[in-house]
């Protein structure tokens, strides 16, 4: 069937059948510079989707929307020092414009801590000015190496969100604040299951005092970070002389924190739910949720298209996003092929004979067909589209938890980190860490929130576990 579409399966090439299913699904495309993307109509709406939810729950929990520029001068990123040596082979760096050589070059903006840790030294004054909740959609630029479409190209969109405090207390009940909003999403909205949890040492955002993260399995087993929140403490705020004056009268550094969820996530969408068949797409998020097919010969044309337009606007009505695919030029076989590329949760199949009966034929993408009742269709569809959508969660989970184990010997570790996510138990030094990715490839992917307290042994090493609690491994993207 994957061959029938142009699409190498999945068990044969993982990597090229993603390749393949973002590009004839009509998602996305190369750009002319090396690493960049176009995101086309229906990729970008996937993305409307995620955003406008991210975007309400920011608004509610009273982050406010603002916008930085592009361009930040170079001095700013000597001023944090892990900061400066985490992005440095990552940035583009711009020395000339307007035909002359810049006194100081500028960072094509590859996040924005600096700059508004520039602007918050202005700002904030006292303590009244404090919290400040900020975020921002934009554009950043890491000149990756390595490229992948949505996972990792030169140039993405996200959202980065950037918060100043007045307490510590308040600082890291933030970072884990936007965490859990990000989870909700990629859980509810998405179907994307995943760990929560702290990145360790080696794995940290280059800066921070720690980071969390979402580690989601990917249906080759491997884990993609789909979002992180960051506590900074007062790194940057003493960087950038962020301070105010408290209620006490005493001057204190701010404690700061920044979050982010990108384009990466409609890649994790593909790669989780796809099939041999094409995407697979969580109902919430569909650009189309239903697509209408209409099936007739020359002589009942006029009297399908009639009722199709019908059923089309009865569903449009009731509020579930709607395609009636009234082309004459492509047969009902090829129309049923490519909506399933395209990862539409339900086919309304509806011919001459379905009209007479007032019925149409409801096909899932998950499988499975059923006749409806016109009067029927619209309430039935609202019911199995969340049913859609808990099946895709739940096909999630139990995919990752079948390729998740506990191990206790480096053996079976090195035989099922080829497969999938591995838990054990790590000394949490850096150098053994660095080993393991070596011998592995596999890298430390965070120390799970929810994991049970335990003790053990590092599974590489042999010294204590550093964490009290098994850790979680994979290759990842």
């Amino acid at each position: 069937m994957a061959k029938d579409k142009g699409l190498t399966p999945q068990s044969e090439d993982f990597n090229e059948w993603y390749n393949e299913v973002v590009l004839k699904a009509d998602l996305v495309d190369y750009g002319p510079v090396r690493g960049t993307m176009v995101i086309k109509p229906y990729g970008y709406a996937l993305w409307e989707g995620l955003q406008r939810e991210l975007d309400r729950r920011f608004k509610e929990t009273g982050h406010h929307n603002a916008y930085f520029p592009l361009f930040i001068p170079m001095s700013f990123f000597q001023k944090e020092a892990e900061h400066v040596e985490g992005f440095a082979p990552e940035l583009a760096v711009v020395t000339h414009a307007g035909g002359e050589e810049l006194e100081e070059p500028l960072a094509v903006r590859p996040t924005s801590e600096t700059i508004i840790g520039h602007m918050w030294a202005s700002w904030i004054k006292s303590y009244r000015d404090l919290p400040q909740l900020l975020n921002q959609w934009n554009s950043v630029v890491r000149w990756e190496l390595r490229t992948k479409l949505f996972l990792r190209t030169s140039e993405f969109l996200w959202q980065e969100g950037h918060t100043a405090h007045a307490t510590q207390e308040e600082a890291e009940e933030e970072t884990r604040r936007m965490l859990d909003i990000y989870a909700t999403v990629l859980r509810e909205y998405a179907a994307v299951p995943g760990w929560e949890g702290r990145k360790t040492e080696s794995e940290k955002f280059a800066g921070a005092e720690y980071t969390l993260t979402y580690e989601a399995m990917m249906r080759d087993g491997k884990a993609l970070q789909s979002c992180t929140s960051h506590y900074f403490g007062q790194k940057f705020s003493r960087a950038f002389e962020i301070k105010f004056q408290d209620k006490d009268l005493q001057t204190k550094y701010a404690y700061t924190t920044s979050w982010g969820f990108s384009t990466r996530a409609i890649g994790a969408i593909v790669m989780t739910h796809g099939d041999d068949k094409g995407l697979i797409l969580p109902p919430k998020l569909a650009p189309i949720q239903v697509v209408v097919v209409p099936i007739y010969k020359e002589d009942t044309r006029a009297k399908v298209l009639a009722a199709a337009e019908g059923l089309a606007q009865a569903l449009k009505a009731a509020g579930i996003r709607v395609h009636l695919d009234d082309r004459d030029q492509y047969s009902p076989g090829f129309k049923f092929n490519e909506w399933e590329l395209k990862g539409v949760p339900f086919r309304l199949e509806l011919g001459p004979r379905d009209v007479d009966a007032q019925t149409a034929v409801l096909a899932s993408r998950l499988g499975g067909k059923e006749t409806v009742p016109m009067e029927e269709i619209a309430p039935t569809l609202a019911d199995s589209l969340e049913a859609f959508h808990q099946a895709l969660y739940q096909r999630a989970l139990g995919f990752r938890d079948a390729h998740t184990w506990k191990v206790d010997t480096y053996e079976d570790f090195k035989a099922k980190v080829q497969e999938g996510f591995v838990k054990a138990f790590h000394c949490g030094e850096a150098e053994c860490e660095r080993e393991i990715k070596a011998e592995t490839t596999a890298t430390t992917r965070c120390i799970p929130l929810d994991e049970p307290e335990d003790k053990g042994s590092c599974i590489r090493c042999g010294k204590p576990s550093a964490y009290g609690k098994r850790i979680l491994f994979a290759k990842a993207y």
